[in-house]
C-alpha cells in the first residue's frame, strides 16, 4: 500500500501563485510515476501534470509555461508549483501515484490516491 499526502492548498489572487506538494509512504519501490489531476465543480477530473521514475513530465496544455511538476526522492515527495494562476484553476488538486501500465490522461493505472487539496483562485 502507499499513502499520499497533500498540502499547500489555499486561496490565491489571480496572477498569484502557490506550490502543491504531495509526500508518499509506503511501498513505494513499485511506482513509477506521480501526478496531479484536479476536479472543478461540475466538471470531471483533469489531468495537470505528471511525472515518471525517471523524471519526464507531461503537462495538460491549459498549463504548461505557467506549472512545473518535480520530484525530491530523497523526501519521496513531489511537487506542483503553479504560477500565473487564473480563476478556472479553482479546484480540488489530487495527488496520484501508479505502478505498471500507467495511461496518463486517463489516470488508468493510477492505483493511489490522496485526499485532495483545494485551491480556490479569485478574480
Amino acid at each position: 500500500q502507499v499513502q499520499l499526502v497533500e498540502s499547500g492548498g489555499g486561496l490565491v489572487q489571480a496572477g498569484g501563485s502557490l506550490r502543491l506538494s504531495c509526500a508518499a509512504s509506503g511501498s513505494i519501490f513499485s511506482i513509477n510515476v506521480m501526478g496531479w489531476y484536479r476536479q472543478a465543480p461540475g466538471k470531471q477530473r483533469e489531468l495537470v501534470a505528471a511525472i515518471t521514475s525517471g523524471g519526464s513530465t507531461n503537462y495538460a496544455d491549459s498549463v504548461k509555461g505557467r506549472f512545473t511538476i518535480s520530484r525530491d526522492n530523497a523526501k519521496n515527495t513531489v511537487y506542483l508549483q503553479m504560477n500565473s494562476l487564473k480563476p478556472d484553476g479553482t479546484a480540488v488538486y489530487y495527488c496520484a501515484a501508479g505502478e505498471g501500465v500507467v495511461v496518463i490522461a486517463t489516470a488508468h493505472g493510477m492505483r493511489y490516491w490522496g485526499k485532495g487539496t483545494l485551491v480556490t483562485v479569485s478574480s
